[in-house]
């Protein structure tokens, strides 16, 4: 079984952590132990344990156990900016062995760990640190959750071309029902399928108060994939 996925979007507000924390119902639903993970993310609160963000959060109440805070999130900012930008703005550079040391910490009590990129695959890390630096040196296969709406396929079709030049494992994408009026939503779907050319390991409908216990039935096929 793979021990780990990379989970990127098509853009911010797509549906990324919805998508993560679903495929983490699906999995403990199953019996793996699968535990969550953001490396970094901004637009954080300030909380009495320090700066949480509502995304790392939903991972956390989706996995298996209690895993640590500091693990799940190693790199929290303030601001709700550019993960890259809000660094800079702390003061502080984003440190791949830190989120390498804080990944094989969850990893030591999981079976399997779903990881939440930041915004679109090319969002930057840092100054010359980007996504793909982090799945290469963790060795993570790429699930691409693609925002179902007017342009989805544009920035679907330009992320998976992305995803494999920065020599990544793209295997299979999730469609996420942003728009509720989506017009020639299967037409849609249907050139994603065609075009893609990696599975489509579920669709996410459109909800004002979504469950990923609810929605992880949609996953079952990225659920087998990955085991």
């Amino acid at each position: 079984m793979s021990h780990a996925v990379y989970v990127t979007g098509t853009d911010t507000g797509v549906g990324k952590s919805l998508a993560a924390a679903a495929l983490l119902a699906a999995f403990n639903a199953r019996g793996v132990c699968a535990v969550g993970m953001k490396p970094v993310a901004s637009g954080c609160e300030r909380t009495p344990a320090g700066l949480h963000n509502a995304d790392a959060e939903l991972l956390i109440a989706h996995s298996a156990g209690a895993p640590a805070y500091a693990d799940v999130n190693p790199y929290a900012f303030a601001d709700p900016i550019a993960p890259h930008l809000a660094a800079a703005d702390a003061g502080i550079e984003v440190d791949l062995a830190r989120i390498e040391a804080a990944f094989a910490a969850l990893s030591t009590n999981a079976q399997f760990l779903v990881v939440e990129g930041v915004g679109g695959w090319m969002a930057p890390l840092g100054p010359r640190l980007m996504q793909a630096d982090l799945v290469r040196a963790l060795r993570l296969p790429v699930i691409l959750v693609v925002g179902l709406r007017l342009g989805c396929l544009n920035h679907a079709l330009l992320s998976a071309r992305a995803i494999r030049a920065d020599g990544a494992e793209l295997i299979g994408w999730v469609g996420s029902s942003v728009d509720a009026q989506m017009a020639r939503r299967e037409d849609n779907l249907a050139t994603l399928r065609e075009r893609l050319s990696v599975p489509c390991l579920g669709v996410l409908a459109h909800s004002a108060a979504p469950d990923p216990t609810a929605l992880a039935v949609h996953l079952a096929a990225a659920r087998d994939l990955l085991c």
